[in-house]
């Protein structure tokens, strides 16, 4: 590519971005088979943006740490210089990090979420064909789930049962509240706040509109959580109002649109969470962009990837009004680290989606359709292999190397 220097992402999600013709964009290679992934996924990158520009855009990496490579380099596992970096750079694209079970430090993806501010989390699940999948007609699922991504449960506001915390704060319900708990319970508290909640459909109803997507649905538990959840779907009708007549809601769409969203602008309605795993089953058509609070949204998004062929397929970003870091949504699989035999696809399609989001749509445009060619070809690695008859089994690697020969 011509001579270009490397520059900085400016500007900010909301007021737009100024993206240079060779960005700086910052990866963390990840735990695990993250290592892996990477050497597969940055080359199909690269070329994806080479041939769509003629050479004429591209990426300039920098490597910040994060995860268990962190610790042994420099004893911390989320260092300082890290999150210095993010804040400074904006943009990143990031591999799985190991999180221990009942102990340890609490997870680094939630720890960037909150840090950063990064309070939207971004999970597109769209079908590619080829892809083997338990349902009968898998390609009418094409949603986009925005999660809450600050509060919640997820907030980490909890004491271990039989903890002096747990005791006292049980003992104050019960005194002073008229609760009915028992002394010796565990105790979590789930915070959510108008700000929080309005911002994050806000961007989700943004997108609707921007992308002509015909319908956001608010999911939500607020029939048994009515100030919480329940609060959740109020704050969203009033949202909608800022958004002046694009967005109608279901009712007016029956009373004045004969049942269709016109053009231009997007529907809002609700579903409680657990009627919305019944219908994206029944009626995926239905159901383009869903906004949810935080736990409801870490189900569905996994359920919805379920269904397109599992984690291995499944993108996603944390997004922030001023950062955002796209990121592998499946585990690290210590067992196959350094065996070069992962599917590398979520990470290459949330790469796909940080060209999107950096406005390099041609780029993400020739990885999307190298996915499903290469699938038809009978490419595949081992988990989607072993369920394709025939199917050529590839390593990691190898896979990358096939989407790049299938980008024409």
């Amino acid at each position: 590519m011509p001579h270009h220097e490397p520059e900085k992402v400016t500007g900010s999600a909301a007021a737009g971005l100024k993206v240079p013709d060779r960005p700086i964009v910052l990866f963390i290679e990840g735990d695990g088979t993250g290592p892996d992934i990477w050497r597969a996924a940055q080359p199909v990158l690269d070329v994806a943006v080479a041939k769509a520009y003629g050479g004429q855009k591209g990426i300039a990496w920098q490597e910040i740490l994060a995860g268990e490579k962190a610790f042994k380099r420099t004893g911390s596992y989320l260092p300082v210089e890290t999150l210095t970096a993010l804040r400074e750079y904006r943009v990143a694209l990031k591999g799985p990090l190991t999180t221990p079970i009942g102990g340890g430090f609490r997870s680094l993806n939630v720890t960037l979420r909150q840090v950063l501010d990064l309070y939207a989390c971004i999970r597109p699940v769209r079908y590619y064909a080829g892809v083997p999948s338990p349902l009968k007609e898998p390609e009418k699922i094409d949603m986009v789930v925005f999660r809450e991504n600050t509060e919640d449960v997820y907030a980490g506001i909890e004491w271990e049962a039989h903890s002096p915390e747990a005791q006292r704060l049980v003992n104050f319900l019960n005194t002073e509240l008229g609760c009915r708990l028992d002394p010796a319970a565990a105790i979590g508290i789930k915070p959510m706040t108008e700000r929080c909640s309005k911002r994050l459909i806000r961007m989700a109803l943004k997108y609707a509109l921007d992308q002509g997507r015909a319908s956001v649905t608010l999911m939500h538990k607020g029939n048994i959580m009515k100030y919480t959840e329940g609060a959740f779907q109020n704050w969203g009708y009033e949202v909608a109002l800022e958004f002046g007549d694009r967005v109608v809601s279901e009712a007016e769409l029956a009373a004045r649109h004969q049942g269709k969203v016109p053009p231009g602008k997007t529907m809002l309605k609700d579903r409680l969470a657990d009627n919305l795993f019944q219908q994206v089953l029944l009626r995926p058509a239905e159901y383009q962009v869903i906004a949810t609070p935080n736990l409801n949204g870490d189900y569905i998004s996994d359920a919805l990837a379920a269904q397109v062929g599992g984690l291995g397929m499944a993108p996603g970003a944390n997004i922030g009004d001023d950062c955002a870091i796209f990121e592998a949504t499946h585990g690290s699989a210590p067992k196959y680290a350094g065996q070069d035999k992962v599917n590398p696809c979520s990470v290459i399609l949330s790469g796909a989606m940080l060209l999107e989001y950096l406005g390099w749509r041609e780029a993400a445009r020739l990885i999307h359709q190298a996915l499903p060619q290469t699938l038809a070809q009978g490419i595949a690695t081992y988990d989607l292999a072993r369920l394709l008859p025939g199917a050529k089994e590839v390593s990691c690697s190898g896979f990358g190397q096939a989407l790049i020969e299938n980008m024409g």
